[in-house]
């Protein structure tokens, strides 16, 4: 692996084996002339093409931390699955469980960079927003989102799950970063209650960081690509769902 550049790097996460969009955010990455990405966790688990994006995501041998969608293709038998992670699973053979195992839940990925898919203790919980009883998806409350960073000895917090490009500043200078998700721009969920996430773009996401005197410097890139390989590999899935969630970033 490359020493990580902790001066200018990339950050991604939310894959959710699209490999088209992970194709375009790479060639993207590699035209801004960055070396260093920080990956964080749901690579695999969706119905697309989950070994191709295994097997490109291997061959760059990123920083990589798992998401709650890695260890349930860990953990669960494929007929106790959800139907995305069942369509991955099917895909993938030992020498891609085995790369996934080998990640970590969280990782301090420099001294005061710390990375984790949800928050720091948990791969469920969305860090910045919270889901009300109607289903709406609202900004957490300032203080218990402050709360999930206590005790971690971090200037730069990288979080994902929530699909939602965001930067939340703390006291002290501190940032928590979600880039937001390369391949599932829209989706739905049962926890903690009934909800959609829906970001109204089709492009995929992925953020930049730079360190500077003043702090953490962030850039949003949203970058275009054609979807319609994997909104075919959705449809072979019994997955139409998906289709507008891809092409358009919304729920249907």
């Amino acid at each position: 692996m490359t020493p990580f550049d902790e001066t200018r790097f990339a950050v991604i996460a939310d894959i959710h084996s699209n490999a088209d969009a992970l194709a375009a955010v790479l060639d993207d990455i590699d035209r801004q002339g960055i070396v260093s990405v920080v990956n964080l966790g749901d690579h695999l688990s969706g119905p697309l093409a989950a070994r191709e994006t295994a097997e490109t995501l291997m061959q760059r041998d990123f920083v990589s931390i798992q998401g709650n969608h890695d260890r349930w293709l860990l953990t669960q038998q494929p007929e106790d699955m959800g139907s995305i992670d069942a369509v991955a699973h099917a895909q993938l053979g030992p020498e891609h469980l085995g790369w996934l195992r080998n990640m970590p839940a969280t990782l301090h990925v420099s001294p005061k960079i710390f990375a984790c898919h949800g928050t720091p203790t948990s791969d469920e919980t969305y860090w910045t927003e919270r889901v009300t009883d109607g289903g709406d998806i609202v900004l957490r409350d300032r203080a218990q989102i402050e709360r999930e960073a206590e005790g971690i000895d971090a200037s730069l917090f990288l979080c994902g799950h929530t699909h939602l490009p965001r930067r939340i500043d703390l006291p002290e200078g501190r940032v928590i970063l979600n880039p937001g998700s390369v391949g599932c721009p829209a989706y739905t969920d049962d926890a903690p209650r009934r909800h959609s996430v829906q970001t109204g773009t089709a492009a995929a996401s992925y953020a930049i960081v730079e360190k500077s005197a003043a702090g953490w410097i962030t850039t949003f890139r949203h970058i275009p690509y054609d979807p319609s390989r994997m909104i075919a590999c959705a449809k072979r899935a019994e997955h139409a769902n998906w289709v507008s969630r891809i092409a358009s970033g919304w729920v249907g």
